[in-house]
This record gives C-alpha cells, structure tokens and sequence, in this order.
C-alpha cells in the first residue's frame, strides 16, 4: 500500500548541513489562508507542516507574495512581510513561508556564507525577474558567492496555457503554441534561466507538475482555494 508523503525537497539539498527545507502535499492538508473556509484547519496543517520539518514552536514568516520582484532580508520572525515575492535570511530559526498553488517555490542557499532564501515565481513575478533579484539580493546583502538554487514544484510547459498577452511577455525559447490562440509557458525553464544568468553555481528542479500531480493543489486543475506551502529555514 502507497502512502503519500508528507513533504518533498530537492533531492540535492536535502542533505546540506545547516538547510531545511520542503514542500507540503495534500497529506498535510491545505496551508493557505486566503481563500480558506475552515482558518483553523488551515494553522493546523501549518503547525503539521513545522513538525513534519522539525521546526515545531517556530513561528512562520510568510511571503507577501504580490507577484513582483521585491525582495526583503528577515533578522526576526513577523507573520508577514507584505509586498514582497523572495525572503533571505542568515539567521537560525527563522522559518521562511510561502504558498503557492501552480506559482514556482525556489529554494536560494549558499553554504559558504550560510545564508539562505525562499522566493515566490508566477509568470508576473517571473516577467519581473524575481530570482534575479533574489539572487542578487543575496549578493549585495550578504556577500553571498556560492548560490545554489531549486527549484520546486509548479505547472510545467506542457500544462500552463496562456494567452498571447503573456507569452508575448517571454522570450520564445520559453513559449510554445498551443493551438486556438493560445500558448504554453514553461516558467521553470525561464526561472532555471534566470537564475543561470545571475551566476548561482548550480539550479536543481524538482521537476513536478501541480497540474499533472495530485500530490499537490493546482488553480488550473481545480480552483477551490487550497494551497501548498515551502519552508526555508537555517539550523
């Protein structure tokens, strides 16, 4: 008998002395707020998602998540930092939080400087450059000069159709017909890009589809609100 998990990460991360991180399923149950029926189901499976991570007591410091580039450095836990889509953080026991529902979780480390960050990609936020930012952030902030990055779980370029007025928005290299006007986005390829060009020493995918995986919640496949989270925290 299968089991579904209750949090994936990026294989060639999981193991880095000083990183946690991962990805709530629906064996956890939905961890977003906004859209929730039922809020206290909700800070329950939050509370889940810490303990399954070994971060219980720790309190989440969520991502504002606005669809942008903006990124904000946490020397203290707070409930939200609004009007941001990546967070960094150098300090142990902070927990970076984000939500997403087809949106890219990224995964920022850098083990020489020990200091690690959690951004939030949709094709705005992508359009925006965030992991540029977010990597460069990094850079500046800290001095960071080994960034290594992974990428999460979200909508891949076979599942993410948009219409002309967003693929126009990309490079080609990205963006594929997908007949009736419409066309196909690969966003993890324009991140993994991104990130490339901003010089991080390697980018690790996941490589899942929300809409093509059940172990995830997808807008695309079903728009009820339900959400996925990823943590990022230091030790």
């Amino acid at each position: 008998m299968r089991t579904t998990p209750a949090a994936l990460h990026v294989p060639e991360l999981a193991d880095e002395p000083g990183l946690v991180h991962g990805f709530s399923t629906v064996a956890i149950g939905s961890v977003g707020l906004k859209h929730a029926s039922d809020r206290n189901a909700v800070l329950a499976s939050r509370q889940t998602f810490l303990r399954v991570m070994g971060l219980e007591g720790l309190a989440l410091t969520a991502v504002g998540s606005v669809h942008g580039a903006e990124v904000a450095r946490v020397d203290e836990p707070v409930e939200s930092v609004d009007d941001v889509d990546a967070l960094v953080t150098d300090r142990p026991g902070i927990v970076l939080f984000a939500t997403y529902a087809d949106c890219y979780p990224i995964v920022l480390w850098d083990p020489e400087a020990h200091v690690a960050g959690l951004v939030h990609a949709g094709w705005r936020g992508t359009q925006a450059g965030v992991s540029t930012a977010a990597v460069n952030f990094m850079r500046d902030e800290y001095g960071c000069r080994h960034v290594r990055a992974g990428i999460g779980p979200g909508i891949c370029g076979r599942c993410y159709e948009v219409g002309p007025e967003v693929a126009g928005k990309f490079d080609a290299r990205f963006v594929n017909p997908a007949g009736h006007g419409k066309w196909l986005l690969d966003l993890a390829a324009a991140n993994a890009a991104q990130l490339e060009a901003a010089g991080v020493d390697a980018v690790y995918e996941v490589a899942m589809c929300t809409k093509e995986s059940y172990l995830f919640p997808s807008h695309r496949r079903h728009p009820d609100g339900t959400r996925f989270g990823a943590i990022v925290a230091l030790r």
